[in-house]
């Protein structure tokens, strides 16, 4: 997760209030859960169940039902809300100190109580293990966490960060028991204690079961008597089919486009039904501005011109994804449309054509694009071969497509040595900056060799410092408009999200939303 995602994933907002939190949802006390248990069946792997060392989208969905943060996100919504805190808001007008108070008769699902010493010793531990395959990189504006009683945790930051309330609400802001982890090391039994909605009964190569907490205090109200996670380890056949024969009750993450639509078509989908919730995963073009030939505008905006979304949406992806305009996707504060405005739905070759000669480039463009499937699924060198065709299909470019391993695709790719290249993006948390820093500020991770002032030195720090988000779409904007002109990156397209379920299965609504969450507590079965 942010997380330049690993497949698969389907390629299928309001504003932080600066004021008090306070809290919002339909249940102050533990549930023990009703109704039947819940199999739900997946691709992705639980890599982790250490919150300091997990920082991929199958722990995190463990985490998020295990664990309690401080702050959550509301089902439908991408504003942070309590959950073990009682309220939390930044004490002082430049959004470098949070201070957060927690519940009253917070317990861990072992008994013991939560404190203001767990929630330091969680940060803190996760930042001094500072695992590579670990959250702690989300956190480089933490300078330390006080104490000053049981029930207050007072954050002190060393830059201005308005979006931490929102890094607190995610799997990172997990809150481990201190007297069941090491302050130096992982915990490596399989095991978790946590105060969230579930225990985690046993975790294993092929499953992992999850029953209802007692203890639990917070916002959630469990709708089921526990879950069992089955793992198909990217055996997507096998979870299509298990889904089919009714062996699991839910088929999440890992199906693709082929597979919803055969779903759809076939004789054995009586009783299935497919769930579309809103995604904030998204796709871009990367080209790297050092090379001979991305490293022209004119190419890149030839391109720009040549790319038809909807075509790849229709041919490769069979609808599951929508056509993307914008760094920042749709339902999230701060979307625009800078790319259609400024190269419109339809490709054009006469205004690529004008882009190239502009920079005096008359010949064919001679250009090779690179993918990894092994990272972002199989249909990424269909699409990617789709984009080749289309650039040759206006007789500008001489385009073809390699692709290669995901070791190697990293390593190369932090030498220069790609000129065009895929990536793809989970969000950590449902706000603009996720989608516009790691990409533009300093030291961005897609290693293109693009800066720009304008965006490192002002608007990427002051929307960092605006606990208003509501009042940050303007430099969003600007930020947008930029990088639409430069083009660094090219968007491509925005992932729906899918759940395939049988259909005496409810609550997968609130379960597919921009803030990634899925929430074990919704489902019901019937």
């Amino acid at each position: 997760m942010n997380k330049l995602y690993q497949w698969p994933v389907l390629p299928i907002a309001a504003g932080l209030a600066s004021g008090l939190l306070t809290g919002c949802g339909t249940q102050t006390g533990g549930s023990s859960g009703t109704g039947s248990s819940v199999v739900m069946g997946m691709s992705d792997d639980v890599l982790a169940t250490d919150p300091a060392s997990g920082y991929d989208p199958g722990s995190w969905l463990l985490f998020n039902n295990v664990f309690q943060s401080l702050l959550s996100f509301p089902k439908g919504g991408t504003e942070p809300q309590p959950e073990a805190a009682k309220e939390c808001s930044f004490t002082d007008t430049r959004a470098k100190v949070y201070r957060c108070t927690l519940k009253d008769g917070l317990k861990f699902s072992n008994g013991d109580a939560l404190t203001s010493k767990d929630v330091k010793f969680s940060f803190d531990r996760m930042l001094k293990i500072n695992d590579p395959a670990g959250p702690a990189i989300m956190f480089p504006m933490l300078d330390k966490v006080e104490t000053p009683d049981a029930k207050t945790v007072v954050f002190r930051l060393n830059t201005s960060d308005a979006t931490f309330p929102s890094k607190l609400a995610s799997g990172a802001g997990s809150i481990v028991d201190h007297t069941q982890y090491d302050a130096d090391g992982l915990r490596e039994d399989g095991r978790a204690v946590g105060s969230g909605p579930y225990t985690l009964d046993s975790y294993g190569e092929d499953e992992a079961v999850f029953s209802v907490n007692d203890a639990y205090k917070g916002t959630a109200e469990v709708k089921n008597s526990g879950v069992t996670l089955k793992f198909f380890h990217g055996d997507q056949t096998a979870l299509k089919t298990a889904l089919l024969d009714d062996r699991i009750d839910i088929a999440y993450r890992g199906l693709t486009a082929t597979d919803i639509a055969d779903i759809e078509n076939s004789d054995d989908s009586d009783g299935v039904e497919i769930v579309e919730g809103t995604g904030a995963e998204v796709q871009h073009l990367v080209f790297n501005m050092d090379d001979p030939v991305a490293g022209q505008r004119g190419v890149r905006k030839a391109i720009a011109h040549l790319l038809d979304r909807e075509a790849l949406i229709r041919d490769v992806y069979k609808d599951t994804a929508t056509a993307l305009y914008s760094i920042i996707p749709a339902g999230i504060a701060g979307h625009t449309t800078s790319f259609f405005d400024t190269y419109g739905d339809r490709p054009s070759k006469a205004k690529a054509q004008a882009a190239l000669e502009a920079d005096g480039i008359t010949d064919k463009v001679r250009l090779t694009l690179w993918s990894t499937p092994s990272r972002y699924g199989p249909a990424t060198d269909r699409e990617l071969k789709a984009i080749a065709g289309q650039l040759n299909a206006s007789g500008l470019f001489d385009a073809d497509v390699k692709s290669v391993a995901y070791s190697q695709y990293e390593k190369d790719i932090a030498k220069g040595k790609y000129g065009v290249y895929v990536k793809g993006w989970v969000p950590d948390y449902p706000d603009a900056d996720n989608f516009t820093a790691p990409f533009f500020g300093k030291g961005n991770v897609l290693s293109n060799n693009y800066t720009n002032n304008t965006i490192t030195d002002t608007l990427i720090p002051r929307t960092a410092a605006q606990s208003d988000r509501g009042v940050t779409d303007t430099d969003y904007g600007k930020l947008q408009d930029i990088v639409a002109d430069e083009l660094p990156v090219l968007p491509v397209w925005q992932a729906k999200q899918y759940a395939v379920t049988r259909d005496n299965v409810y609550g997968l609504e609130y379960c597919l939303d921009a803030s990634t969450v899925f929430r074990f507590w919704e489902l019901s079965k019937g």
